[in-house]
């Protein structure tokens, strides 16, 4: 689904919520067997309040029963003083072709770079969209390259333009907005890195603020910045980018497709790592 759509939105606030009743439920489970932590007294959980009741939020899911547990935590406490802080994950999150952390894909189009050398990979995710449209073609390709890895000023399905969105692409008021619905639930902070092309110090004044009105304990982790215009691909050549962007025309998939598909399979692992996926 969009990063931007309601879906996404709602989809954001209840893996936290699970993930922070497990970590509370593990950390009481914990507390049970071991006591709680020495600090324990006069914290606020000991007085019947976890994070989204200093958020003064109140869960939406109904999937857990958070007044069952509050009641075990008001009899043995909670082992841990802090149970979550979402990392960045900018290396591990390599392992299954994802993104780092929560965020957007940066790029649908990057550079690999290895012992063994460079290497040009593509969103798995959107290559196999396009291959299963019979829209991948050797013409598609250099358009992608063309506008650097965007897809919104191709001639492609609206419903994908809106699904494969950089990180540049999408407002940064919408990621301080979604990680104010899912700070509820995290107990320490996240790790959250704001995006801005053609950086000011207006634009980044707006943004702390907003920041700060929503109640975020860290504002901005990095801040990544890129120039408004682009470079020149000198490794694409002149008339393809030229008919990349007056034109629409795609011409024969086959040798296009087969190598997408021999790069999507050789791409998959065989054992994946659940716990370094994100």
């Amino acid at each position: 689904m969009p990063f931007e759509s309601d879906g996404a939105k709602r989809l954001n606030e209840d893996i936290f919520e699970a993930i922070y009743f497990a970590a509370c439920e593990a950390s009481c489970e914990l507390a049970e067997r071991d006591g709680p932590y020495e600090s324990y007294a006069g914290s606020p959980s000991s007085k019947g309040k976890l994070q989204f009741d200093l958020w003064n939020r109140t869960p939406k899911s109904g999937r857990w029963d958070w007044a069952g547990l509050k009641e075990r935590i008001a009899r043995h406490g909670l082992r841990n003083s802090l149970l979550v802080a979402p990392m960045p994950t900018a290396s591990t999150a390599q392992i299954l072709g994802n993104n780092e952390s929560f965020e957007p894909y940066t790029q649908n189009l990057y550079v690999r770079r290895t012992l063994s050398g460079e290497f040009v990979q593509v969103n798995r995710h959107l290559l196999r969209d396009l291959i299963q449209r019979k829209l991948w073609t050797d013409e598609m390709r250099t358009q992608l390259i063309a506008h650097n890895g965007s897809v919104q000023h191709l001639e492609l399905p609206a419903d994908i333009k809106e699904l494969y969105k950089t990180v540049w692409e999408i407002k940064q008021r919408h990621v301080l907005d979604m990680a104010a619905d899912r700070g509820a639930y995290i107990d320490q902070s996240q790790s959250l890195n704001i995006h801005m092309v053609d950086a000011t110090t207006a634009k980044l004044s707006s943004m702390h603020f907003h920041g700060w009105q929503l109640g975020l304990k860290t504002g901005m982790y990095y801040l990544r910045t890129k120039a408004a215009a682009d470079a020149i691909k000198f490794t694409v050549e002149v008339d393809k980018v030229r008919r990349a962007n007056s034109s629409a025309t795609v011409g024969d998939s086959s040798s296009a497709e087969k190598k997408a598909i021999e790069q999507l399979k050789a791409g998959e692992p065989k054992y994946a790592c659940v716990g370094c996926s994100s």
